[in-house]
This record gives C-alpha cells, sequence and structure tokens, in this order.
C-alpha cells in the first residue's frame, strides 16, 4: 500500500499517455504527426523547457470535446490513487483550448464530470485551480477569468504557468487582484527558471499562498528564511526538474537541504506523462537519490494536506493526516 498523499502540482494536460492521445485523435478526426505511440514516446524525451511545451501544445490539439476532458482527468485520478493520492488540486490551462476554439464550459463541464465522481470512483477528493498563461498578455489573462466567471463553483483558485523567463509575476498583478476579489486561491510557478526575485515578487506582487517549484528560494537565505518563517509551501516537482535542466541530476536536487533548513516542501509529479513518473514515483526516486530517511518521507506526505486548500473541511485533513501518521513503511 502506498504512502497516503496529497498531488498540488499536476497539470491535467500533462497526463495526456501516448495511447490516449492516439485514441482521442481517432475518435476526433485529428492526425498526430506521428507514425505510431513508440514513435510519440520517443518524442517526449525533449532536452528543454521550450521543446516540452511546443509538444504540450500540439498534442492537445486532440482535446476536444466534453468526453475527451473526462477521459483524460478520469486516467489521471486513477493512475493517482494507485499512487497513494487521496487529494489532487488539478490545474488546467484554458487558454491553450480557447486558442483552439474549445469554450470554456467544455473544459471545466468535461474535468468535472470525472471530478464529481472521484471520491466514489477512486477515493480521491480533488479541486480544480484555472492557471494563466505567462507568455500571453495580461489583458488576455483577465478575459479569460471573465469567461470563468459562470464556472466558479466548480474552480478553487488560479495559477501562473509555462514559460517563467521574462515574464514576471508583476505582470499579472490587475488579474490576481481580480481574483482575489472573488474570493479565489492565488499560486504561482516562480524560482524554476526563473531567479529567487521571482518567488518574492508572486508573494508581494500576486499575494500567493504558495509557491509551485520555488527551488531557486535556496539561491537567497533571507527569502528562506521569509519562506520559513511564513510557512509558505513549495510544491517541488524533481523529475521535471531533471527533465527541463533546471537540476543536472536528481542526486543534485536540493530539496534534502530545503528539508533540512525547514521549509515546507512538497513532492508532485508535474507533467507526469512527460516527464517519466506520476507521484509516488517521484517519491521514491527522491528517497534513493538522497537518500531520505523514511521520517522524511512521512513529512512530506504530512505537508502535502498542510499545504492543500483544505480549509474548508479540516476534519477531512485531519483524517488524511492521520491517515499518513498511522502509516507503516514496508507494509
Amino acid at each position: 500500500m502506498p504512502l497516503p498523499k496529497a498531488e498540488l502540482h499536476l497539470h491535467i494536460e500533462g497526463t495526456l499517455e501516448p495511447e490516449l492521445a492516439f485514441a482521442l485523435a481517432a475518435r476526433n478526426g485529428v492526425t498526430l504527426p506521428y507514425e505510431d505511440t513508440e514513435e510519440l514516446r520517443k518524442a517526449y524525451l525533449f532536452d528543454d523547457l521550450q521543446s516540452f511545451l511546443n509538444l504540450y501544445y500540439e498534442l492537445m490539439a486532440v482535446l476536444r470535446t466534453e468526453e475527451d476532458f473526462a477521459d483524460l482527468a478520469d486516467a489521471y485520478l486513477e493512475r493517482a490513487a494507485a499512487q497513494g493520492v487521496r487529494h489532487a488540486e488539478i490545474f488546467f490551462d484554458p487558454q491553450a483550448h480557447l486558442a483552439r476554439g474549445v469554450e470554456m464550459g467544455t473544459v471545466v463541464d468535461g474535468l468535472w464530470r470525472a471530478l464529481a465522481h472521484s471520491e466514489e470512483k477512486h477515493g480521491v477528493s480533488t479541486q480544480l485551480i484555472m492557471c494563466f498563461l505567462r507568455d500571453e498578455s495580461a489583458e488576455s489573462a483577465l478575459r479569460t477569468l471573465e469567461a470563468a466567471k459562470p464556472h466558479l463553483d466548480r474552480i478553487t483558485g488560479v495559477g501562473l504557468d509555462s514559460a517563467e523567463v521574462g515574464h514576471p509575476p508583476a505582470k499579472f498583478r490587475e488579474v490576481y487582484e481580480a481574483a482575489a476579489a472573488l474570493g479565489l486561491r492565488r499560486v504561482a510557478h516562480a524560482g524554476e527558471e526563473g531567479p529567487p526575485e521571482y518567488i518574492t515578487e508572486a508573494l508581494d506582487v500576486l499575494g500567493v499562498e504558495r509557491v509551485d517549484h520555488g527551488l531557486r528560494c535556496m539561491e537567497d537565505p533571507r527569502l528562506v528564511e521569509r519562506l520559513v518563517r511564513e510557512r509558505v509551501p513549495l510544491t517541488l516537482c524533481p523529475l521535471s526538474n531533471v527533465r527541463l535542466r533546471a537540476v543536472r541530476v536528481l542526486e543534485d536536487h536540493p530539496l534534502r537541504a530545503m528539508l533540512d533548513a525547514g521549509l515546507l516542501c512538497t513532492v508532485n509529479s508535474d507533467d507526469p506523462a512527460y516527464f517519466g513518473g506520476y507521484v509516488a514515483d517521484n517519491y521514491h526516486a527522491v528517497r534513493d537519490a538522497l537518500g531520505l530517511e523514511l521520517e522524511q518521507m512521512r513529512e512530506l506526505a504530512r505537508n502535502s494536506f498542510l499545504a492543500s486548500f483544505l480549509d474548508h473541511d479540516e476534519e477531512r485533513r485531519a483524517r488524511y493526516l492521520a491517515e499518513v501518521d498511522a502509516y507503516e513503511f514496508g507494509r
């Protein structure tokens, strides 16, 4: 039985496995520029963020209908449950779909077809976080937030993702202020490719409650002190960091040093179909590469629930934490 955990940094579009991509392409009459799933899987061996993003957006062409988004989410939830996930806060990228003529309602309604039954079917509670593409304009982000208003009963928060360098958090001040006024939770990718200053800016300008990635905080001791003092969660994605060259090899990952510094770190899978592993695979990889002790693994699992947006249901959070505390390794 896997260690119970929450997953807080997961792009649903990044769970599109080659087999499902081809199945959806056939269903929707989309021709992919790959001979078969084997050739497509080889294309997943990209060598930097931009080449990953190019493939990521190219394959989104197969996602057309509510049924497609439901199938995508359900496939992820089945895998996540098998890896011990008890709660998942799932990112989606509406701008990438709106740009293809797929309406916001199609995306949200489709994802919600799976999420609404996730606890009953998979034993996984869920929340949905709408991300803005930071390499698009702030005006586009505002239009996207406006388009989401009829669906906010199913959207917990907003995030910020895609290419980080050259797109500082402050660019999105206005849309984050608008999201806060609507009662939405706020997270943002910062300090993966971008400098530590982006983390500070995400906190001070966007008012984020959680930092996605954030590993470059270790370059700024004063920032580390602040993150520890304010208990700001960081959603680290170790296998992703290696595949996108943010870290040379997993043995160089700063996770252990971050835990030693008292940072509230969590481990997540990011875009697992592309990065070679789902969340438990990330846990096992860092345990082996960094020599983490079993109680550090338990700490990471506890942190995942403490960092989650379960404030509205503290009884559920306490139940999940009790599962972590009672977990016996090696069984």
